[in-house]
């Protein structure tokens, strides 16, 4: 699943996870990056989570237990630390455990919160500094019921942190989730994974075929 974006020829590779918050709450970011931990885990990779949310309460304790239901080892600190310091500890402990994937889970954010995009640049350039070879991957979670606002905050993401995908969440409820062919139309990015259910098991490559007969 991930062989394309993450060489085995590297000790370290990261996938930085992205979300964004909307108006109805979570999307399921950090659901998804426990899922996707999980996948990897049964691929026989070492995988390594970063909790990197440290704005919203209790993301650290719900990211452990989907590290403990995976099976994965995760790095975090205490509620308000500095997001970028927990990153550096994952990149630290990545490269002596020789971990093949870190997934970083970092804080939600609306498009119109300027320090918090200033964030991720900041995120981005620890990751730079301190594993600069590794295979990047950034996704961008999207809820799908989100409608118009969901293109203009992609675009902000976009330029803010060099999104590689989009994860499409919540599909298994009425929503349709056409915001997802505006985006990869309009930014070019692709649609990689849709979330399908609450279950440990219930995140799925992304099938366009499928998702366009369920559009009609």
């Amino acid at each position: 699943m991930w062989n394309k974006s993450f060489s085995r020829k590297e000790a370290s590779n990261v996938a930085k996870i992205v979300a964004v918050a909307n108006q109805k709450g979570g999307v399921g970011k950090t659901t998804t990056i426990g899922k996707i931990g999980h996948q990897l885990k049964n691929e026989r990779k070492k995988v390594l989570l970063c909790a990197a949310d440290t704005f919203r309460a209790a993301a650290a304790e719900q990211l452990t237990i989907w590290a403990e239901r995976s099976g994965v080892e995760i790095i975090k600190q205490h509620e308000g630390a500095d997001p970028a310091a927990v990153v550096f500890d994952a990149a630290s402990a990545a490269k002596a455990r020789r971990a093949d994937v870190v997934l970083i889970d970092t804080a939600g954010r609306l498009h119109n919160k300027q320090n918090l995009m200033n964030e991720l640049n900041k995120i981005s350039r620890v990751i730079d500094r301190e594993l600069p070879d590794c295979a990047r991957e950034t996704l961008l979670v999207l809820d799908a019921t989100t409608g118009q606002n969901g293109l203009i905050q992609a675009k902000q993401f976009k330029e803010a942190a060099g999104i590689t995908g989009i994860v499409l969440t919540k599909l298994d409820g009425t929503a349709k989730g056409g915001i997802a062919i505006a985006i990869a139309r309009e930014l070019g990015v692709p649609v990689k994974y849709a979330g399908v259910g609450e279950g440990i098991d219930d995140l799925r490559p992304f099938d366009a075929l499928e998702f366009a007969q369920a559009l009609i």
